[in-house]
């Protein structure tokens, strides 16, 4: 197995991973909304999504109507989304760095 291929498999695992943890923290917020306690803050809603969660985020927000009819939220978040894809057009297009 090349050194490239292994740095792809870790990146790629974890964003895997990340997503599904993503996925697994916005479904705990909404339920802790349903019974009224104490909530995840926004800021580390949006850490994970930063990170590279954003498509679990993305999902649960979706099947769980979660944080959808706040428009605060979804600026940041969609804004994040912006700059992920600006990122990775940078990072594989303009080969700023290659694996």
């Amino acid at each position: 197995m090349a050194l490239i291929s292994v740095k792809m498999y870790i990146l790629f695992y974890f964003i895997i991973i990340l997503n599904c943890i993503s996925f697994l923290v916005t479904a705990y917020d909404k339920r802790l909304a349903i019974k009224n306690k104490r909530r995840i803050s926004e800021k580390t809603l949006l850490s994970f999504v930063a990170f590279g969660g954003t498509i679990g985020a993305g999902i649960a927000m979706f099947f769980f109507r979660h944080k959808t009819a706040k428009a605060s939220f979804l600026w940041k978040y969609f804004g994040l989304v912006l700059l992920q894809i600006v990122f990775i057009y940078l990072l594989f297009y303009k080969e700023l760095i290659t694996f």
